[in-house]
């Protein structure tokens, strides 16, 4: 086996439990519906033990990722003993197509993905890298519609179980830990696990949104494949509401906490509804904030009681 530089020698590697990845390919792209239509990576991840299995990322969640290690192991950074050289990570980029973006991304993912794992073992036990390659329930209710990087005799991924915790992989009477600054091995009856690795939330939510007219209400509720902490831009959500509801001649609003409507114009009115909304109790896979969809030329729709009155209300499924 091919180790990573940092790992060549023996009794490091053998430390490690086998759930470490040691290697990682984006096999494929795969087009979602967010806010905006987003691509997600499928990443075929390959562990010390010799299990392979795909996991499915957005760049943000690279993004993330680097940000945090930055902070951490930087070479500025002052947050803890060690540091190291980082992989370079592309910047975000705000123009172009999305999937030729993606596209272009994969091979200098690739590369950033490499480089990651070749890094000292103090970051490969990192949390926050062990949860970035871990296989989550998300991972394994993903279904991806071809994998064309992927070599045929690696088209068949073995998966493992979602349900083990992430210090608890090695076997017994051992287990693998990390205190303070230090990582290593110790007997299993010395400790307890108390906390599973989080799963990720179920990423389809929904946004309930009332459209009115001069005659009814109409109350729609648009599914995106979102985090429910995820804030929209002012203009990723109008270009989803002018699709869904087939119009260009709309304006978005939102009751503030008075009860009235307020029109949305930018992203700065987007947050003050985000955060307006916390306040308030949400239904399970909803945004706790709500949309009332307008004409823009309806001016008579600002200034009322919060209650719709005798509008006829229409609900659709």
């Amino acid at each position: 086996m091919s180790l990573p530089r940092q790992l060549r020698e023996k009794s490091d590697f053998d430390q490690l439990p086998d759930d470490v990845p040691v290697s990682a390919n984006i096999a494929d792209i795969e087009e979602k519906k967010g806010f905006s239509n987003y691509y997600l990576f499928v990443i075929e991840v390959k562990v010390k033990g010799g299990g392979r299995y795909l996991i499915f990322r957005r760049y943000r969640q690279f993004y993330a990722l680097h940000t945090k290690l930055e902070e951490k192991y930087g070479a500025e950074s002052k947050n803890s003993p060690f540091t190291c050289t980082l992989p370079i990570l592309p910047g975000k980029v705000y123009v172009g197509a999305k999937k030729e973006i993606a596209e272009n991304r994969i091979p200098i993912l690739n590369a950033y993905m490499k480089n990651l794992l070749c890094l000292p073992v103090w970051v490969l036990m990192d949390e926050e890298v062990r949860l970035f390659f871990y296989h989550s329930t998300f991972d394994s209710e993903q279904v991806p519609h071809r994998l064309r990087r992927l070599r045929p005799r690696t088209r068949r991924i073995k998966s493992v179980s979602p349900q083990v915790p992430i210090f608890d992989r090695m076997a017994a009477p051992r287990a693998e830990g990390t205190a303070g600054d230090a990582t290593g091995i110790f007997p299993r009856a010395f400790v307890k696990i108390i906390k599973d690795l989080p799963q990720q939330e179920d990423t389809v939510n929904k946004i309930r949104c009332y459209y009115h007219d001069e005659t009814m209400s109409t109350i729609r509720d648009i599914s995106v494949e979102e985090d429910l902490s995820s804030i929209p831009s002012f203009r990723d959500l109008m270009e989803l509401m002018r699709q869904e509801f087939d119009r260009d001649d709309i304006v978005l609003n939102y009751r503030d906490l008075d009860g009235d409507l307020i029109r949305l114009l930018s992203d700065q009115d987007i947050e003050l509804m985000v955060s307006q909304s916390r306040s308030r109790p949400s239904e399970k896979h909803f945004f706790p904030w709500k949309l009332h969809i307008t004409h823009k030329d309806d001016l008579g729709v600002y200034n009322t009681s919060p209650e719709i009155g005798t509008t006829q209300i229409v609900r659709e499924t």
